[in-house]
């Protein structure tokens, strides 16, 4: 019960869960104000990583300016993926929805192969690792999850404390009323997809610390990121918050068990059985 391997995989699974959380709610913050799924939001992510790693290792920019440079990027990809792409269907059936965010996934995989070839591509750091007793983390992994954290609350107190995220707020619960009390929803829409993207960007920071970046990077973030925010229910960001540690701990745990790969398959099995038991979501009202 006490193995002190089951425990290094338990907390590892929790810094897992921080990244995850990142990715999820801004995801969820863009379905619960725009209603619209972007099915393409993981390539957001590739586009921060691949920003990062060019900067980085080809221009010698440092660090820090790498990654501010790539969170600003994937923030305006996001205000142009909604200017271009999302509110041309915002009135159509959700199926064009979905299959217009879709096609920009398959367009933007397409480009990176273009632009960077099929090479796994890093940045060369080399990381120190953690001991804790008899236990090892990756510090990488570790900065990770604080910064996710960070950025988790500094989203909270935006959306609670200020005029702009109180109308965001507003105006995912009552979009036909909230014109009426003098808020732009357009406007609102443009400000929440810039958010969603520069969380994208973010968590395309801390991803770039971790894994390779490659043009399919995407794939494997970008479906358990939305299978998280399903089964916090959709929208609900403190229910995608939670069920982000619940999908890491399944992966982690169950990879300490077996392989890695069996983690997944755990975590996605127990996906559709809650899909079955409680389809609109864990935490959905």
């Amino acid at each position: 019960m006490f193995d002190i391997f089951l425990i290094e995989a338990v907390i590892n699974g929790v810094l897992l869960g921080g990244v995850l959380a990142l990715l999820a709610l801004g995801l969820n913050l863009v379905f619960g104000v725009i209603d619209v799924v972007w099915i393409c939001y993981a390539e957001l992510v590739m586009i921060g990583m691949y920003a990062i790693w060019w900067l980085f290792v080809h221009y010698g920019v440092p660090l820090p300016v790498a990654i501010g440079a790539a969170v600003a990027l994937a923030a305006l990809a996001g205000v142009a993926l909604h200017v271009l792409v999302i509110q041309p269907v915002l009135g159509t059936p959700p199926i064009n929805q979905l299959l217009v965010t879709g096609g920009v996934l398959f367009f933007l995989q397409a480009a990176a192969t273009l632009a960077f070839g099929i090479e796994f591509r890093n940045l060369g750091l080399r990381m120190p690792i953690v001991e804790v007793g008899e236990m090892f983390f990756s510090f990488a992994r570790i900065l990770a999850f604080a910064t996710a954290l960070a950025g988790v609350a500094a989203l909270w107190l935006f959306l609670t404390r200020t005029y702009l995220g109180t109308a965001i707020r507003a105006i995912s619960q009552d979009r036909e009323i909230m014109p009426l009390m003098g808020v732009n929803p357009r406007r609102i829409y443009l400000v929440t997809s810039g958010i969603g993207g520069g969380m994208a960007g973010i968590a395309a920071a801390l991803l770039a610390l971790q894994y390779d970046v490659h043009p399919a990077i995407g794939l494997s973030f970008g479906p358990i990121t939305f299978m998280i925010c399903v089964l916090g229910g959709l929208g609900n960001m403190a229910g995608g918050f939670v069920a982000a540690f619940v999908f890491a701990q399944f992966i982690s745990v169950g990879g300490f068990y077996a392989q890695v790969e069996w983690g997944y398959v755990i975590a996605f099995a127990f996906f559709i059985v809650m899909m079955f038991v409680r389809p609109q979501g864990l935490f959905s009202r």
